[in-house]
């Protein structure tokens, strides 16, 4: 055994860490050797740029031609086309990577790489055999004998830089690690994204590669996100070029594979069947009349992704192009995600995308790479607009409070004629008129909203005093006024049973009332101007086994709150207490000790 002590690097004897062939390489044929999504070192041929590319500095700030990023020209285009170089693209978001303004889209930084053996004990010197040192002065750590093998070191050094994670933008990174956008002011220098003109034209081409379309749906709030003219685009598409294929011209017949996520959010006792029927008939009122298959999945639970997985493998065959289309936080990129994982292709040549319960993650069209066969393509989409879902109108900390992330649980009440059920400050319903004597309304929507059930004549207070208050979203007074005007809509509705909800009530974003009576009524429905409100058949026909009370349901999280609060407040009560009876007994004892001196005397 050797005792050692560190020496600096200029003195020491260093191993070789690579072999002369592995420096002989070009910078630009080591960049694509290790996989570098972003290799923007400066290229001379000339000269081995072995210490820059382990150097933590700076990248050339002058880089050629061919690897100049555009900082002033913005698309969201992404690398959808093969002549765009996938390192100038994000590959968590597909925004255009550029690192010369950090006040622009897609800036970032290139990380620095570490020296594989910054580890090694190479550096350390052998100086004296152990029995030579006083136990006083012995210092350092214990090494073992190291290999000296060139080969190992160089088949250790491409394992690391094969395992080195993508480079993204700093957008990306501070979603993938932080939850949330440093800064979302950057996004709005980003174009528009015009739908049609990047996705839209591919998708009803009647030439070109096999197409096969996602739409991709969130299963607990399918109206708001189910993307309407993208559907009727694709199926009018489908029906001109079937027609033109039977008339022997060139017709390219796109695939609809309509994908419901998120169902792992919708109760378990939900029928499958009937929760697929329910879809089918919603889609075609949405105007998707060709769907070549309905898939129900969860990315969270894995549920259905093996299966959604084969099918689009078999349809878009060899050369296929698979394009996932959604609305904004209907979990396209997990999607995407969960079924890389599924289909359990190279690890390295797969690249994920950024997830995150922010709409609008991904900003550019990006191709998914190491998930579909031979030369087929997928890509993702930026997320679709839809004005009409409330949670466009939100800010950061109210959509929080919106999102739904846990299994729905109902909250029924029974109500009678001349009363009002408010979710939040977004939405209420009025019981305008009944046949009957009541009726049942379920509330599905998040758990963190909270409820109020009263009589209609009093809701000019409720706005007043409560919005922005007890009732959140929204959070405080200015942001009632921002949201603008409360509009109002009449439905007529009539069901057949008390125990089950004929029909539901949706806001796009939101949620739904469930409504069951037997019998008919007239229902008042307030939201913001904007905001999408559809009637449709029941989706979930349950209610809750107990009703809630007239007054304020609480939200999940203020609950928890007060239960804290309490929690902290008897702890503290118990604790008084406890010192009180201390006291008391320290009392006791001093008052014996002095009868007790007393009588001594």
């Amino acid at each position: 055994m050797i005792i050692a002590r560190s020496l600096p690097a200029s003195k020491s004897k260093l191993k070789p860490l690579l072999s002369l062939s592995f420096l002989a390489q070009s910078p630009l044929t080591l960049s694509k050797t290790h996989n570098s999504y972003c290799n923007f070192y400066p290229q001379n041929p000339t000269k081995t740029n072995f210490l820059y590319f382990f150097s933590s500095k700076p990248t050339n700030p002058n880089p050629p031609k061919h690897q100049t990023f555009p900082s002033l020209h913005l698309t969201r285009d992404g690398n959808y086309d093969d002549a765009t170089p996938p390192a100038t693209v994000c590959p968590g978001c597909g925004v255009q990577m550029q690192y010369t303004n950090p006040k622009h889209p897609g800036f970032y930084k290139e990380p620095s790489v570490k020296d594989p053996d910054y580890k090694s004990d190479a550096h350390l010197v052998p100086i004296s055999l152990e029995s030579e040192f006083p136990g006083s002065l012995k210092r350092g750590f214990f090494v073992e004998p190291d290999s000296q093998n060139p080969d190992l070191d160089l088949a250790e050094n491409e394992s690391v830089l094969e395992k080195r994670p993508p480079v993204v933008c700093a957008r990306c990174h501070s979603l993938r690690h932080y939850g949330k956008v440093k800064d979302p002011t950057v996004e709005n220098l980003l174009p528009e994204f015009d739908f049609y003109h990047t996705v839209g034209r591919r998708l009803v081409s009647s030439s070109g590669a096999r197409t096969v379309v996602l739409l991709v749906v969130d299963a607990v709030d399918f109206d708001g996100s189910f993307p309407k003219k993208v559907a009727k685009l694709v199926s009018d598409s489908i029906e001109e070029n079937f027609t033109a294929w039977k008339e022997g011209k060139s017709g390219n017949v796109a695939r609809i594979v309509l994908v419901v996520t998120k169902i792992d959010l919708l109760p378990s006792s939900l029928s499958p069947l009937g929760f697929e029927q329910w879809v089918r008939r919603r889609a075609r009122e949405g105007g998707a009349s060709v769907i070549k298959k309905v898939h129900l999945v969860s990315s969270v639970r894995n549920w259905g992704l093996k299966n959604l997985a084969e099918d689009v493998i078999e349809l878009a065959g060899a050369r296929g192009h698979v394009w996932a289309v959604g609305a904004q936080n209907a979990g396209k990129s997990t999607l995407l995600n969960a079924m890389a994982k599924c289909v359990g292709g190279n690890e390295r040549k797969v690249s994920y995308l950024t997830e995150a319960p922010v709409p609008g993650t991904t900003l550019g069209i990006v191709r998914v790479e190491g998930v579909l066969p031979g030369q087929a393509k997928l890509f993702d989409t930026p997320g679709l607009l839809n004005p009409q879902q409330i949670t466009t109108r939100l800010n950061r900390e109210e959509q929080r409070l919106v999102h739904i992330s846990k299994e729905l649980k109902p909250r029924t009440y029974r109500i009678k004629e001349g009363h009002s059920v408010h979710i939040g400050g977004l939405m209420r319903l009025d019981i305008v008129e009944l046949s009957v004597d009541s009726l049942y309304v379920t509330v599905w929507a998040s758990p963190y909203l909270p409820l109020h059930m009263g009589k209609t004549e009093n809701v000019s207070t409720m706005v007043e005093d409560h919005f922005g208050h007890q009732l959140q979203p929204p959070i405080g007074d200015k942001r009632v006024k921002d949201l603008g005007k409360w509009v109002r809509q009449e439905f007529h509705v009539s069901g057949n049973r008390w125990d089950s909800s004929s029909v539901d009530v949706a806001a796009a974003g939101l949620g739904w009332f469930g409504i069951g009576l037997k019998g008919e009524a007239i229902l008042g429905v307030w939201t913001y101007e904007g905001v999408g409100v559809v009637l449709r058949d029941a989706l979930i026909p349950y209610r809750a086994q107990s009703f809630e009370v007239t007054g304020f349901t609480v939200s999940k999280i203020v609950s928890k709150a007060d239960q804290a609060l309490n929690k902290s407040l008897s702890q503290s009560e118990k604790k008084r207490k406890q010192s009180n009876q201390e006291v008391a007994a320290s009392a006791e004892l001093l008052v014996s000790a002095i009868h007790e001196d007393a009588n001594s005397c």
